[in-house]
């Protein structure tokens, strides 16, 4: 078994602060201080010129032992300006002198020396926030032999910080510096991003009017073409067939993103063919034309008609006396939450709108601290992993540092969230950065791990500090990748919202008011999905597709057999507890213990005796039940179960159908495989199906005159019974019944009771299928 090697191993934090009573008392207090040499070139002034033709193309080169970082060459200044910070490690600190010099590049392209300064570390001061910036100073520039250079000077500031420094975000790191180019140095700092704001677009093509068809001799077959972007919907053909004034009533969502840049297009198109269509006319109708809906108490949206513009117009815009005219209903709902992730692990549940959503509740404090035995991912390059972090929670996303050729990085950093619902997870994902040292800039960063933490099983202003198994997936098998080591902590401010909270609706009311379909609200959740990693891979630094993808779990509503397994398995484990009150109840009526046997007994007579104290009884029993337990809760956070996933010993041929793309790309004799076991695997369901409806069945052909003898057994038995239970006290019954079902094994038959044999005997609908 895999499982043992799985677990959370607890350590005690080593920050302070694990009682922070409603506050937070530091800005980094859940991460090990990391402490870092700055240095701020910020400019320089009257550098002297190195070539004949008095030009001089400068930039500086600050070097700490076998470290160095440069700035960017800035061609013809003599007086440059520059504004880069340099960060050096602790770890990093190879020498006792840090050297600031200025060189030129020459025609040769090699560099000529203009100048430089160096500092004695030990004379470096030391600044922790919150206090102000170091004010930077003029530096005169030393020659090669020490001597002070007649023109030139260098304005910088240097000082010891810690990650906690406002400086150190957008900082050139000495962990960087084996990274080729300016972007691939740009893709190791630490970001945040934020998702855009997404709102759904209600589009109604209700009709159209005076369509004007190219070919009159044939009759018209128009439909609704309505294009956001890339979200493509179409509508049936209008009817009746063969009108000008097709009649369609149907209604789309769409995803739209702010600022609503992109318009919609509307095209009414004429079936011609199989596969061809003819646009009859179009519009192009700006997303600030659609009606704002906050929530579901607002007025009805009206419908408007709009003119058509014909295709041979070339877009440009001609004056008309007639024009077919097309009506649409437009609404921009941004009562309803935009889901990009899964309902079940949902990072936001806020709506759209400003107006309608909660204040929060709390602060959720995660510190990234670092990870170790991770895999080497660039083994075959001769290097092991440049890993970083990005975590997932509301529309807010953050990416640590890339930490170089290293499989224990030390990240130590921490990040801070706004709480509006306990009921939500984050996402914590580790990458490794396949920029370093790429060309082009096109190499796919490769996943390493995933952890998600739901903040409801967090007790409040408590510091849990774990190392998180590190799992990946592959078509060859599950890997154990590394270990994650985070410090989580959940502060309430609003402890009577929060309670409140437990007893609203999980989404905004319009979910409620207006639903919308299951597989629309998949199709609108892959639509979100694409929008949101398209718009933050434009960022810069990009967050790459793929790891938004992989944070978002694109792939997750895609057939796997190994989650059917896991989620069948899921399903027997609920009724566990029913198994077991059932063998309780066998073990009573067997009297294997005769005097736990006599006690249900007298128990049994007392409530039938007394029947108010039974909701009592029961309440108090489970009031009992969940102290007990409260002694085996869980002292840290779930994690990914892999036994639960059914991903320890899953046949390699099952993952490999998983990570299929759609539709397959695999030989056919596979795929046809695998439709063959699909198939014995439905038809194992469709047994348990037809089985379930047979029983249901005979339960309907108790009163239906089906079997007539059936049925007139059954009503003539349910006028005697009826009679019974008028003349005889209830309680007396059920005394009877109890005496009855619990009578010893000695009165008993191994046979079926009558009930039983009565009730199989009655007919279904089973014998009526072909």
């Amino acid at each position: 078994m895999l499982r043992p090697r799985f677990n959370i191993p607890g350590l005690n934090p080593s920050a302070a602060a694990a009682n922070a009573a409603g506050k937070i008392s530091s800005t980094y207090d859940l991460v090990e201080p990391m402490r870092f040499l700055y240095v701020h070139v910020v400019k320089a002034r009257d550098l002297p010129a190195v070539s004949p033709t008095g030009s001089i193309d400068p930039f500086v080169e600050v070097k700490l032992g076998n470290f160095k970082g440069t700035t960017a060459v800035l061609a013809g200044h003599h007086s440059p300006s520059w504004h880069q910070v340099f960060a050096f490690s602790a770890t990093h600190l190879q020498s006792h002198l840090l050297e600031v010099a200025v060189k030129a590049k020459d025609l040769a392209g090699g560099d000529d020396m203009v100048g430089r300064i160096g500092f004695d570390l030990s004379e470096v001061p030391v600044r922790v926030p919150p206090d102000s910036p170091l004010a930077p100073q003029w530096y005169r520039l030393d020659g090669k032999r020490g001597e002070k250079l007649h023109r030139g000077e260098i304005m910088l500031s240097v000082w010891l910080g810690t990650q906690a420094d406002e400086a150190f975000p957008e900082a050139w790191h000495s962990d960087a510096h084996g990274a080729a180019g300016p972007s691939a140095v740009a893709s190791t700092r630490a970001k945040v991003y934020f998702s855009p704001k997404l709102v759904y677009l209600r589009v109604a093509a209700i009709g159209a009017q005076d369509l004007v068809p190219h070919d009159t001799s044939r009759p018209m077959n128009a439909s609704v073409k309505l294009q956001l972007a890339g979200q493509v919907r179409r509508t049936r053909p209008g009817g009746p067939p063969g009108t000008p004034n097709p009649m369609w009533n149907e209604e789309f969502m769409f995803v739209a993103s702010e600022p609503f840049d992109e318009p919609l297009l509307v095209t009414v198109e004429d079936r011609v063919g199989p596969g061809r269509d003819e646009p009859l006319g179009r519009i192009m109708l700006p997303l600030n034309a659609a009606m704002p809906r906050h929530d579901h108490f607002g007025k009805p949206v009206e419908p408007r008609w709009y003119s058509l513009a014909r295709p041979s117009d070339d877009g440009e815009k001609k004056e008309g006396k007639f024009a077919s005219k097309i009506q649409l209903r437009m609404s921009l709902d941004f009562g309803y939450h935009v889901l990009d992730e899964s309902t079940y692990y949902s990072s936001d549940l806020q709506p759209s709108s400003k107006h309608t959503r909660k204040p929060s509740i709390g602060i959720l404090e995660v510190g990234v601290l670092g990870a170790r035995n991770l895999i080497p991912m660039k083994a075959k390059d001769g290097r092991s992993t440049d890993a970083y972090c990005v975590a997932k929670y509301g529309p807010k996303w953050v990416r640590t540092r890339t930490i170089m050729n290293t499989l224990n990085p030390q990240w130590n950093e921490q990040y801070t969230w706004e709480v509006f619902d306990p009921c939500t997870v984050i996402t914590v994902v580790v990458f490794d950065n396949s920029q370093i040292g790429s060309k082009n800039g096109d190499a796919r960063d490769e996943s390493i791990g995933k952890v998600r933490i739901r903040l409801s099983t967090l007790e409040t202003d408590r510091v849990y500090t774990h190392f998180y198994p590190l799992l990946a997936l592959k078509p060859s098998g599950l890997k154990k990748t590394g270990e994650l080591h985070l410090a989580v902590r959940f502060t309430c401010t609003a402890w009577v919202n929060m309670m409140a909270m437990y007893g609203r609706p999980l989404l905004p009311k319009m979910h409620y008011s207006q639903p919308i379909s299951v597989m629309q609200l998949d199709y609108l959740r892959h639509q979100a999905m694409q929008i949101v990693s398209a718009r933050l891979s434009r960022a810069e630094p990009p967050l790459r597709r793929e790891v938004v993808e992989y944070t978002l779990d694109v792939g997750s509503h895609m057939f796997s057999l190994r989650r059917s397994k896991a989620n069948f398995y899921r399903i027997t484990s609920l009724f566990c507890g029913f198994a077991s009150m059932a063998k309780w109840y066998d073990g009573i009526r067997s009297w294997r213990n005769p005097i736990t046997t006599m006690l249900v007994h007298m128990l049994f007579l007392i409530l039938i005796c007394y029947p108010e104290l039974i909701l009592p009884t029961i309440f108090l029993y489970m009031f009992m039940i969940g102290l007990w337990n409260y002694r085996f809760r869980s002292r840290h956070p779930p994690h990914m179960d892999t036994k639960l996933s059914q991903a320890e010993f899953t046949h390699p041929d099952e993952l490999d159908e998983e990570f299929d793309t759609f539709p397959s790309n695999r030989p056919a004799d596979i795929v046809r495989l695998r439709y063959d076991r699909l198939r014995s695997v439905g038809g194992r369901v469709q047994t348990v199906v037809g089985d379930l409806a047979t029983q249901g069945e005979r339960a309907h052909a108790l009163l239906s005159w089906r079997d007539p003898r059936a049925t007139a057994i059954f009503i003539f038995l349910s006028l005697v019974v009826a009679i019974v239970l008028y003349v005889t006290p209830f309680q007396v019954l059920l005394v009877i019944t109890m005496l009855y079902l619990l009578r010893h094994p000695r009165f008993r038959s191994r046979m079926p009771s009558v009930p039983f044999n009565f009730y199989r005997r009655l007919p279904a609908k089973s014998d009526s299928l072909i």
